[in-house]
């Protein structure tokens, strides 16, 4: 079985090593994921896994039985339906990467978004303390594209990768995973072995 799992983001914590270091970590509900559909070239065009995670409750079970179903790209998995996967398939010490929605924070200024410093705070300045300044130039006579601006920030696919598993809980299919991961509470994330 492919080192992959699903997840949800529960909540971050610390944990101390043997030489009392701190250790800042986020607890995922990884788990168990079942095997719904394998893919293949000569009948699909492509290979693929399609994994199911999070049983639904009996009285929505008419719409889709699994929460949640993701597609993972293998090829020569040795995988077939009905395949189950748990923690089970990492090993504490193991580097993965982990790829979620982000945090939406809405419409954000540019001091937020993009980091500018904002306009002098003297010298006549009344109003432009966290504006972005000119954003024209000469000649053209229009706003170039790409140019960073005010807008919606978060709600974006992001991927943390180099991270380590610190601990695991097989009996409650909890993996203790070092660092920050995407999201909120809740938030589905697809954990991958490097």
């Amino acid at each position: 079985m492919a080192k992959f799992i699903l997840g949800t983001k529960e909540k971050m914590l610390q944990i101390f090593d043997e030489k009392g270091n701190s250790i800042p970590a986020t607890l995922v509900n990884a788990g168990p994921i079942i095997a719904i559909q394998v893919k293949n070239k000569e009948k699909d065009g492509y290979e693929a896994v399609k994994f199911g995670f999070g049983v639904r409750k009996s009285k929505n079970k008419k719409i889709k039985a699994y929460k949640h179903i993701k597609e993972l790209r293998i090829s020569d998995s040795g995988i077939s339906a009905g395949d189950n996967a748990d923690v089970s398939v990492f090993e504490e010490g193991d580097k993965v990467s982990v790829s979620g929605i982000s945090k939406g924070k809405g419409f954000q200024g540019v001091v937020k978004r993009h980091g500018f410093h904002g306009g002098p705070r003297t010298h006549g300045q009344k109003h432009s303390e966290r504006e972005p300044g000119s954003i024209g130039i000469g000649g053209i006579q229009r706003v170039l594209k790409g140019t960073r601006m005010a807008g919606r920030m978060g709600s974006d696919r992001t991927t943390v990768k180099n991270l380590k598993i610190v601990k695991i809980n097989k009996a409650e299919n909890q993996l203790l995973i070092s660092g920050a991961l995407p999201g909120r509470k809740g938030t589905l994330l697809e954990i991958k072995g490097i």
